[in-house]
C-alpha cells in the first residue's frame, strides 16, 4: 500500500523530536494543538504525518519509520496484530468518536425499517460495532454469542433491513443513496455530522471499548518521549480542547487503556 502521508510538525532530528502517524480528524488536530500549545515546555518536538487509511500508520510503526501513532481502538489493533503479526502496544486512551446512525430522509428511529438500505464499514472491527449498536436499538436481532467482530452472517433478524458494505471513509457519501448509514465518530466529523445532536441514535462513552489511543511498537512503552507526550495527551488544556472544539461529537476518555 502506498504511503500517503505528509509531516506537518517542527520537525527535525534531534533526540527530542517524536514522528507520530494520525488520522486527520481527529487525531492530527489533537497532536497539533498539544505541539503548538504544550510540547515545548516539556522538550518535545512533534513531527505529525496525516494517513487516510487504517493500515500505513501500524505498518509505518512496526517498521520504525514513526515513532508512534494515535488513529485506532483496541479491538482493531488486536484484530490487526493478530492478522499481520504486528507488534504493536496501546500507551494511553485519548478520546472516543462514538458511532452513530445517521439519515437525511428519516428523522427519528422509528423512520427506519422493513425495506430500507443501512449502509455500514466493512471492516471486522467497525462492521461488528456497527451491527451491535442497531441490534442494542431493535433494528435488528443479532444472534446469541455474537461478538464484537460480528458480521452481517451473524443476522438472526434482519427485521426486513438491506445493508451495504462500504469502507468506513466512504459511508458518510453515501448518505444521500441510502435510507442511513453507520457511521465513524472521525469521519462524521469531516462530513459536518456530529453524533451528539444529528444522529438518530449514537455510542455511550461510559464502558465503551472503543476509545482511541497513543500506539507504538512493542518495547517503546516506557521512551520518555512516548511518557512526555502520553501525559500531554491525558493533560485538562486536552480535555478542555476536545471539549470545545467538537462539542460532543468526539468526547475525551483518559486514562490506561480499557480503564
Amino acid at each position: 500500500m502506498a504511503l500517503i502521508g505528509y509531516g506537518v510538525g517542527r520537525g527535525g532530528e534531534d533526540e527530542q523530536t517524536l514522528t507520530i502517524a494520525a488520522s486527520p480528524t481527529p487525531h492530527a488536530e489533537i497532536l497539533e494543538y498539544v505541539d503548538k500549545h504544550l510540547a515545548e515546555k516539556e522538550g518535545l518536538k512533534l513531527d505529525i504525518r496525516r494517513f487516510n487509511d487504517y493500515v500505513v500508520p501500524n505498518t509505518a510503526t512496526e517498521s520504525g519509520e514513526v515513532d508512534a501513532n494515535f488513529f485506532q481502538h483496541k479491538p482493531y489493533l488486536d484484530d490487526f496484530n493478530e492478522k499481520q503479526h504486528t507488534h504493536i502496544r496501546p500507551v494511553v486512551d485519548v478520546e472516543l468518536e462514538p458511532l452513530g446512525l445517521y439519515s437525511r430522509k428519516e428523522k427519528s428511529l422509528e423512520g427506519i425499517g422493513s425495506g430500507d438500505t443501512v449502509a455500514v464499514p466493512n471492516d471486522s472491527t467497525n462492521e461488528g460495532r456497527s451491527l451491535h449498536l442497531l441490534d442494542e436499538h431493535g433494528l435488528i436481532e443479532l444472534k446469541p454469542g455474537a461478538g464484537p467482530e460480528a458480521t452481517l452472517g451473524d443476522i438472526a433478524d434482519a427485521k426486513g433491513l438491506k445493508f451495504k458494505e462500504l469502507e468506513a471513509a466512504a459511508v458518510p457519501r453515501a448518505l444521500d443513496d441510502v435510507d442511513a448509514a453507520v457511521v465513524n465518530g472521525n469521519y462524521a466529523v469531516d462530513a459536518g455530522l456530529n453524533p451528539a445532536s444529528d444522529a438518530l441514535v449514537a455510542e455511550k462513552a461510559e464502558g465503551n471499548p472503543y476509545a482511541n489511543f497513543l500506539a507504538v511498537k512493542d518495547g517503546k512503552q516506557d521512551d520518555p518521549r512516548i511518557r512526555k507526550l502520553a501525559e500531554l495527551l491525558n493533560s485538562p488544556q486536552v480535555k478542555k480542547f476536545i471539549e470545545d472544539k467538537y462539542q460532543g461529537a468526539i468526547e475525551p476518555v483518559f486514562g490506561p487503556v480499557g480503564s
